[in-house]
């Protein structure tokens, strides 16, 4: 085996290990989530069990990263596609994918539980839940949002949004400047339709 190859290899249990911990799961939680054996995975995060496509792949889904996220795989393509995430806490990560000051950004979010803290700032807020279920308090209404479903609210009002149980939420998150609103684009024969 070339050492290229054995290298790759020997950093997957450090990447596997690191992961889970970012994301606050003890091997007994993964192992549940899983149906891999809390030995296995202890094995494979040591080093001592060599990594499997049948191990990766419900660690990839678990984790809900791709599976050249966890092999370590060389980026191909585009490197704009290829973001680096700011890790946080109790196994958050937010991944920026615009840059454009003054005009909407675009984030994607993995939020990990936490408790409600309202807060209110100014600014207009999109919210798409891709993955898991999404609480959000607004003012004195409270919802919880499951995938494929969307909110937006003026930032003044006071809010909070997170996991709405103990599992990991990703969304897709967009912040504008107050005065920002969704517009939707139609032809008109739709316009004549709805009259």
């Amino acid at each position: 085996m070339d050492t290229e190859l054995e290298k790759m290899l020997s950093d997957i249990g450090p990447r596997l290990r690191a992961l889970r911990r970012d994301r606050d799961m003890t091997l007994e939680a993964l192992s549940d989530a899983t149906g891999i054996s809390v030995s296995a995975l202890s094995r494979l995060e040591s080093g001592k069990r060599r990594p499997t496509l049948d191990l990766l792949v419900p660690l990839a889904r678990t984790h809900r990263v791709a599976l050249d996220q966890l092999v370590g795989a060389p980026a191909t393509g585009d490197p704009r596609v290829h973001l680096t995430p700011s890790r946080r806490r109790n196994g958050s990560a937010v991944v920026p994918l615009t840059r454009y000051p003054g005009r909407v950004q675009v984030f994607k979010q993995v939020i990990g539980p936490r408790p409600p803290k309202l807060v209110t700032h100014a600014g207009y807020e999109w919210l798409y839940v891709l993955a898991g279920d999404l609480r959000l308090i607004l003012g004195e209404h409270e919802v919880v949002l499951r995938p494929g479903e969307v909110a937006e609210f003026d930032t003044a009002e006071p809010h909070w949004f997170g996991p709405a149980d103990d599992q990991v939420v990703e969304i897709l998150h967009l912040f504008g400047p107050s005065g920002d609103k969704a517009r939707v684009r139609t032809n008109s024969k739709t316009i004549a339709a709805q009259k």
